[in-house]
């Protein structure tokens, strides 16, 4: 059992670290392809597309999970019942959202993006739909057999298939308008969800006689019923706080525009800022998970346990490494963002965007992080009333700061919406499990590492001047060594004051948990 828990928890590590370098390696290709504005428009139709995809999927994904796991422990042939019921709803879901996207992409472009272009692109977007809500029903069966092999191989085969037919129809598409362009990168995303549906069909269909037996489905009791109590509830709260995203997106190019006056700068703005730098913040936030895939299972068995010592320490554990991470990957943007904009980008107003939003790294983090550890202690409600909070806070700082000093005032309005809900969330999770306040504990070593990490990556950066006015590969290079060069020095720094014996704890899945992070704490 416990290999099993960390084979699948390597597995769920390594394979997110590999789609997030392959994701952030295309973001990297399309932002050089689409240009400022086309990778704005992109943002803006993606913000649509987002809110279609949490209609068709967000609900019975949850309740895949969950009624697929009661059923297979109670009864095999009404596990394949349910399942088929499952797979019912996804398609009619998954229609009515393609049908609803495809309708409504013309005065959506008009009305929500303010630019017309982006009609194709959604109606592109729209054919995948279908397949994704049946996916997602089909990912929810494998969780609740506790395999994650068919989920990661169909994930990873999605992502390289979309690459490719991406990267062949924009090079085929070369010299056409943005609207267009736009239109095939969305369409080689819906081919992408069919060939992980057909591939997820086919794992199911291997696994079947396995999981349900031979026996013909039986109809599960109160299907329809307990299918509705999990999927309303769900479905409400992320359609409503995907529908604020929406809406706050679809304003910032607006009020944007407004302070520049000019509507093509405005979307080459928001283009640089959320589809090239804010995806390379992001990106390490992906390293950070696999301390999420070991902790937040035992996070959660520690409260329904009741035992309150090992969920403070384990809890303790997630908000040192998460601010020592966070800190060093804040200090490395602040020391090395200009590099990094100009040599993935080839902008210095990205790379400048890097700067800005550095010292707001810790404070994005740790909310994720908190978000994730408040979910698995029964504080989901609060985290999702504070999520509204924030999405409605942040609507009414977009129309008033925007208009009046663009970027700068929407790059305030992130460093605020992160300081509200780290702070908010944090609060919340802390006493909820009863955990005294001690910021100069928890803080003084991060914050002595991270700067120690920066002094040298000052250094470093003089250091590395010459490879850095190089070609792109020198370039990547003093990039590498620069970061790992940082990297050490953090470890080095923070070893003696706890980090080493929280990683070695965390690393042995939280069987040491009191022991060894309650001695480090108290």
């Amino acid at each position: 059992m416990r290999q099993s828990y960390l084979k699948n928890a390597a597995l769920l590590t390594v394979s997110d670290v590999a789609l997030r370098l392959a994701g952030m390696g295309l973001r990297i290709y399309l932002a050089n392809a689409l240009g400022g504005e086309g990778m704005g428009l992109y943002q803006l139709v993606l913000a649509v597309y987002s809110l279609f995809v949490t209609l068709a999927t967000s609900g019975v994904s949850v309740a895949s999970t969950r009624l697929m796991a009661e059923e297979m422990a109670c009864s095999r042939p009404r596990a394949r019942g349910m399942l088929t019921r499952l797979c019912g709803v996804a398609l009619a879901l998954g229609l009515a959202a393609m049908a609803g996207q495809w309708c409504l992409a013309g005065p959506a472009a008009r009305w929500w993006l303010g630019d017309v272009r982006g009609a194709k692109a959604l109606r592109a977007a729209a054919l995948g739909m279908p397949f994704m809500a049946v996916a997602s029903v089909l990912r929810g069966f494998f969780i609740a057999r506790g395999q994650v092999g068919p989920n990661v191989a169909s994930q990873l085969a999605e992502q390289a298939f979309r690459i490719g037919v991406m990267v062949a129809a924009l090079e085929a598409t070369e010299g056409l308008d943005v609207g267009t362009r736009c239109a095939v990168v969305l369409g080689a995303t819906a081919a992408g969800e069919a060939l992980s549906a057909a591939l997820m069909a086919v794992f199911c269909r291997r696994d079947a006689p396995e999981a349900f037996g031979h026996d013909r489905a039986q109809a599960p009791q109160a299907a329809g019923r307990r299918i509705w109590e999990i999927f309303w509830p769900v479905e409400g709260g992320r359609c409503l706080a995907s529908a604020l995203h929406t809406a706050e997106n679809m304003l910032v190019p607006a009020c944007l525009a407004v302070y520049l006056g000019q509507r093509s700068t405005a979307l080459a703005q928001y283009g640089t800022l959320k589809g090239m730098a804010l995806p390379l913040v992001n990106f390490p936030f992906g390293l950070l998970g696999s301390l999420g895939v070991l902790l937040m299972p035992e996070i959660t068995r520690a409260h329904i346990r009741a035992n309150r010592p090992r969920l403070t320490s384990l809890l303790r554990r997630m908000l040192r490494l998460t601010v020592y991470f966070s800190a060093f990957v804040g200090m490395v943007f602040w020391v090395w963002g200009q590099p990094l904009g100009l040599v993935l980008y080839g902008s210095r107003e990205a790379g400048a965007y890097l700067e800005i939003l550095a010292p707001a790294l810790p404070l994005l983090y740790l909310e994720s992080m908190v978000d994730n550890a408040m979910k698995g202690i029964g504080e989901q409600r609060a985290a999702f009333r504070y999520s509204v909070w924030d999405s409605m806070l942040r609507i009414g700082a977009v129309v008033l700061l925007l208009p009046r000093q663009g970027m700068r005032g929407f790059l305030l309005v992130i460093l605020l919406s992160s300081l509200f809900t780290c702070a908010a969330n944090t609060r919340r999770l802390l006493a909820a499990a009863g955990i005294r306040v001690e910021l100069a504990r928890w803080l003084a070593g991060p914050l002595g590492a991270a700067a120690a990490a920066g002094a040298a990556g000052w250094g470093l950066r003089r250091a590395l001047a010459p490879l850095l006015s190089a070609g792109q590969g020198m370039q990547l290079l003093a990039l590498a060594l620069g970061g790992a060069g940082m990297g050490a020095v953090c470890l080095a720094a923070g070893w003696p004051f706890g980090l080493g014996a929280e990683i070695r704890a965390a690393c042995r899945g939280g069987r040491n948990a009191e022991s060894s992070g309650h001695s480090r704490e108290n």
